[in-house]
């Protein structure tokens, strides 16, 4: 891609924000096109009819002609566009046409003159646009365009910049590619040329952040290339400014300190029962956190048996964190003390704040904070728990039983239901977070480290909102190339487009934002809690895919077909058997039965069948997953099934052959304890369902491509 010509577009761009415009004129977004090798047609600027004539001669054939008024945004509203304009004669006409249009429509605007435009068309007509995001920044659009883009909303997205990978993505991400690609023998448009568009676009928006939004539309996309009929270009009037961030070094740094403290204090402990600050020291003592443990309580001199300090400032010793547990008045005035003894993390429990309306006093502790390089988790949370320092910060529950995922939530709510799911399921967590108002701390920087946390194997985090939208995406970019990122996003269901001037902006105020967005970052969405949870502690689990070649085997023909459509609603691939897998499962099949994908072995057969099919499938290296259907029969009890299985699976992975294996077990109550089983021998199983399984090897797989570890 040729170097743009940035100072070009400096000087307009300069020249609009100088005199007030929150728009380009037709001729300047030409320029802005032309600086960066966007195609548009051959056109120019005319101020008399005799000029448009001029230009209609030169340019030759059909012309289009555009009204040019700093204050006509909506040209065709004004009657200030005609098409297929033919000869000078004609376009003379349509000058005059044109201008006494525009004055009808508003006497007061500004004309510049009439843009003569070469007419183009034929091909696809899709929509490239920009906008700014309030969460994302710069995020770039690309849909079907013209009339649809209104109608069929069939638009994907992406942060800005894009590399000519993620480009491409887009051109084939929209559910409508395949008529580009040239469906029903139609001529295919050349998707390279419009990867490049869209590269260019996003190229543009971020070199210049004070392009608010940017349309090209229709671009009309043929064999031969893609051109940009029109052109929309909204600035920003005010100034454009980056918040502060803090380094990636220093938030590492930072959270290190927050969940691995040497000190704790507690502000507002008490001796109470049902005090916050008496649960909160209980669960810290009895949860056997091994670090010095430090009550604040201005009116007690022992608490739990601790010698208890009037303020942070009276205690001897380093303290890493601060546990807030006092009413949210007096939480000001601690943290200042708190700033004054050099305390890096504060947890604040405490509620009253926003989310009760009182942005005053959040904003106000917010900048003590920040006086003070203090991190702040909350307010308004549960606390949190980090199992390897058996740290139990928090007036909820206890828990202790560790192991490699770490869960964040937004909600005290969804917190416990994440702790009651996690000690029911028997997951061992290593983190489980409450982030609340998120007024400092959020889900990058505790994703900053996990990244590097040797007890994290896995992330599940509920959020109902991203403050920093492309912080997430950077981090979780790097987290997901090594560990699962998977997340509940509330507040999935279209609240109305924001307002906006282009088709860009009006379509970029829905939940598909989200969703493209947090894909491009290699997250996992899970559409439900239970969902997340479910692939939060299987995930971990199930060993990454080598391959697409997914193999169902199972006992019932009925649970084959909905395990097919499992498969179809997780973006699996079924495995087209060969003729000479197909003939090895035959010899262990009854003649009744049936091979292909799903194997149906039928379900009155006895446990060597189970046993033959599934070793198949483990050491045929064309299989890369197996998913397993059982149906309960006295031939073959649910123990006996997931005995052997588990036996054949571990006998492969003593041979490094560890494949994905889900089971889908229908049958009495007896598949619940098998179900158990299974999943102690890293075999996702569960009973009375066939879409779960499939949904967590999805999941699976869908983290697997996005981290480039797909053969």
């Amino acid at each position: 891609m040729p170097a743009p010509d940035k100072s070009a577009v400096r000087e307009i761009i300069d020249k609009v924000r100088a005199e007030g415009r929150d728009g380009l004129t037709a001729p300047e977004g030409k320029r802005v096109a032309d600086a960066y090798g966007i195609p548009t047609p051959a056109e120019g600027l005319a101020t008399t009819a005799d000029e448009a004539a001029a230009l209609a001669e030169r340019i030759g054939g059909s012309v289009v002609c555009k009204i040019v008024s700093p204050d006509i945004l909506h040209k065709t509203e004004a009657g200030g566009v005609l098409v297929g304009v033919d000869g000078a004669d004609a376009a003379r006409e349509a000058f005059d046409k044109i201008v006494a249009n525009a004055k009808a429509y508003n006497a007061e605007a500004t004309i510049t003159g009439v843009q003569v435009q070469q007419m183009v068309g034929g091909g696809q007509e899709v929509i490239i646009g920009a906008t700014t995001d309030p969460t994302f920044g710069k995020i770039v659009a690309f849909g079907l365009g013209g009339v649809l883009v209104e109608v069929l909303k069939d638009v994907t997205f992406r942060l800005a910049p894009l590399d000519a990978a993620e480009a491409r993505s887009m051109v084939d991400g929209i559910k409508a590619a395949e008529v580009l690609h040239g469906a029903r023998g139609a001529e295919p448009v050349d998707v390279d040329a419009l990867a490049d568009v869209i590269q260019k676009v996003s190229a543009l928006v971020t070199d210049f952040p004070e392009i608010r939004e940017f349309d090209l539309n229709p671009v009309f996309a043929s064999g031969s290339g893609a051109v940009a009929a029109d052109i929309r270009i909204l600035v920003e009037t005010g100034e454009v400014t980056e918040p502060p961030k803090l380094s990636q070094e220093e938030i590492l740094e930072s959270m290190t300190r927050l969940m691995n403290p040497r000190a704790v204090a507690v502000v507002g402990a008490s001796d109470q029962e049902g005090k916050i600050g008496n649960s909160v020291m209980k669960n810290l003592i009895n949860g056997g956190y091994a670090g010095e443990i430090y009550p604040i309580n201005p009116k007690a001199d022992e608490i739990l048996g601790r010698k208890a300090y009037k303020s942070v400032g009276d205690v001897p010793g380093d303290v890493d964190v601060a546990v807030f547990a006092v009413p949210a008045k007096f939480v000001a005035g601690a943290l200042t003390e708190c700033g004054e003894k050099g305390i890096p993390a504060a947890v604040m429990i405490p509620s009253g704040f926003a989310e009760t309306g009182n942005e005053e006093l959040q904003e106000e502790i917010v900048e003590i904070a920040h006086r003070y390089k203090i991190r702040m988790l909350g307010p308004n949370i549960y606390g949190y728990y980090y199992t390897p320092q058996n740290l139990c910060a928090t007036f909820c529950t206890p828990y202790d039983v560790k192991g490699g995922v770490a869960l964040t939530s937004q909600s005290g709510g969804i917190g416990m239901a994440i702790l009651g799911f996690a000690r029911t399921s028997k997951m061992g967590v290593s983190a489980i977070v409450g982030l609340g108002n998120k007024s400092d701390v959020d889900e990058d920087d505790l994703l900053t480290y996990f990244e590097q946390d040797d007890n994290t194997q896995a992330v599940a985090m509920h959020l109902e909102d991203l403050k920093d939208g492309r912080a997430f995406v950077e981090t979780a970019k790097r987290m997901t190339k090594k560990k699962p990122v998977v997340v509940l996003k509330a507040g999935r269901t279209a609240l109305g487009a924001r307002a906006a001037s282009s088709h860009t902006g009006a379509l970029a105020g829905d939940d598909k934002v989200y969703d493209d967005i947090l894909r491009q970052a290699g997250v996992v969405r899970a559409p439900g809690l239970n969902e997340m949870l479910e692939y939060a502690r299987g995930l971990p689990l199930l060993p990454t895919p080598q391959g697409e070649n997914v193999v169902i085997i199972t006992g019932a023909g009925g649970s084959g077909v909905l395990l097919s459509d499992a498969c179809v609603e997780a973006g699996l691939s079924l495995m087209d058997i060969p003729p000479d897998l197909d003939e090895a499962f035959r010899r262990y099949i009854p003649p009744f039965g049936a091979a292909g994908n799903p194997i149906d072995i039928t379900g009155g057969e006895p446990p060597s069948t189970y046993e033959a099919t599934i070793r198949l499938g483990l050491e045929d290296p064309r299989i890369h997953a197996l998913i397993l259907g059982y149906w309960h029969t006295i031939v073959t009890p649910p123990m006996v099934f997931a005995e052997l299985t588990a036996r054949v699976v571990e006998e492969a992975r003593a041979k490094g052959i560890d494949k994905p294996v889900v089971a889908s077990l229908a049958g009495d109550t007896e598949v619940e304890k098998a179900s158990d089983y299974l999943f102690d021998h890293r075999i996702i199983a569960y009973p009375y369902t066939t879409e779960r399984p499939v949904a967590v090897l999805g999941a699976k797989y869908r983290w697997a491509r996005a981290a480039g570890l797909l053969s």
